[in-house]
C-alpha cells in the first residue's frame, strides 16, 4: 500500500512564504497525477492545486498567482511552493493523486497568522 507523507508546514506571518513536499512510497504521481488539498476546521477538505499525468496544472482561484505546484517524478515527489500566504490560507495540507485517490497522509499544519 503506497504511503504519503507531507512535510513543510509551519507557522508564518502573513505575507510569508512556505515549501510543502509531498514524498510517495511509489511511483503513482506520474501516472495519476499529484494534487494538493487543504482542510480548515469546521470546513471540507477542498482541492488546493493539481498537476496531471500530462503535465496540465489546475489552482483553485483564491490560491492563483500566489501558489506552484510542480512534480519530481524520479523522486515521487510533489511539492507546493506558496508565496504571499493569507489568515485565510491556515489548514491542514495533504497531498494525494489527481485520480484512484490513495490513503490519505497525516498532512502537514499551514497556520497564517501575525
Amino acid at each position: 500500500q503506497v504511503q504519503l507523507v507531507e512535510s513543510g508546514g509551519g507557522l508564518v506571518q502573513p505575507g510569508g512564504s512556505l515549501r510543502l513536499s509531498c514524498a510517495a512510497s511509489g511511483d503513482i504521481f506520474s501516472v495519476n497525477g499529484g494534487g494538493w488539498y487543504r482542510q480548515a476546521p469546521g470546513k471540507e477538505r477542498e482541492s488546493v492545486a493539481r498537476i496531471r499525468r500530462s503535465g496540465s496544472i489546475y489552482y483553485t482561484d483564491s490560491v492563483k498567482g500566489r501558489f506552484t505546484i510542480s512534480r519530481d517524478n524520479a523522486k515521487n515527489t510533489v511539492y507546493l511552493q506558496m508565496n504571499s500566504l493569507k489568515p485565510e490560507d491556515t489548514a491542514v495540507y495533504y497531498c494525494n493523486t489527481v485520480v484512484n485517490l490513495v490513503t490519505w497522509g497525516q498532512g502537514t499544519q499551514v497556520t497564517v497568522s501575525s
